[in-house]
């Protein structure tokens, strides 16, 4: 039994034989066949394939935000398939971050407010939360930026305020659906290179989605979705 509690403690993610089809008007689209592979503790992994190939449905299915038609995913254990919808809605918040191409930040909000966001869902004590954020923010290059609002920051800091987001809770695991996506070159770097080191100084786990070769290659690991199946990346 403690063999295999420490193999469940350094797995972060299991995703098993995951399958999803879609059913619209008598037709059947099978978008995942059969996807598995396991993420360890502090790993980064590269999702690729070409456009429609359903990287974003994986992603989405591997984060609790979209139904599986067969398979499992187990996140720190927990099957999210076994769960409520409330059980789900607190493995996302204390287990998962998210990063989207478009930042989603609330526009009504400030920089700090919403990295404070997930803390507060999570019922954190605004003093605690506002601390936890701002040192993350300040970590991320936006300490002078703190109480702007989305709409005055550039791209580059509202999706360097978005990578704070999906970090304050120091979350197992991270989930990018092109996160570097809607930037300029230098940018999508600067963001890119951010996030590796995060990972490195915080341990989170990190699960991109990306169309870039050259970000992707800096991963530890790579994945490519081909007819709806994962196999292992081999670079041309």
């Amino acid at each position: 039994m403690n063999k295999s509690n420490a193999m469940n403690n350094d797995t972060v993610l299991r995703v098993s034989h995951i399958a999803k089809t879609y059913a619209e008007d008598g037709l059947k689209t099978e978008v995942l066949v059969d996807a598995s592979f396991e993420l360890k503790r502090g790993e980064t992994l590269a999702i690729v394939g070409a456009s429609g190939s359903g990287k974003s449905t994986l992603l989405h299915i591997i984060g609790g935000l979209d139904t599986l038609t067969r398979g499992e995913v187990a996140v720190e254990g927990r099957v999210l398939s076994t769960l409520s919808d409330a059980e789900r809605g607190r493995v996302r918040n204390r287990s998962m971050g998210f990063i989207y191409q478009f930042h989603h930040l609330l526009p009504e909000f400030t920089a700090l407010e919403n990295v404070c966001m997930p803390l507060l869902i999570r019922g954190t004590p605004i003093p605690e939360a506002e601390q936890q954020a701002m040192t993350l923010l300040e970590r991320v290059g936006l300490g002078q930026r703190t109480h702007h609002k989305p709409s005055e920051l550039s791209g580059g800091e509202r999706q360097r305020c978005a990578v704070a987001r999906a970090l304050v809770t120091r979350p197992a695991c991270v989930l990018g659906d092109e996160p570097t996506g809607n930037l300029d070159e230098a940018n999508a770097a600067q963001v890119y290179e951010l996030m590796l080191e995060l990972n490195r100084e915080i341990g989170t786990s990190f699960i991109l989605v990306t169309h870039d070769q050259r970000l992707a290659a800096r991963m530890d690991r790579t994945l490519e979705l081909h007819n709806g199946m994962l196999r292992e990346h081999v670079a041309a």
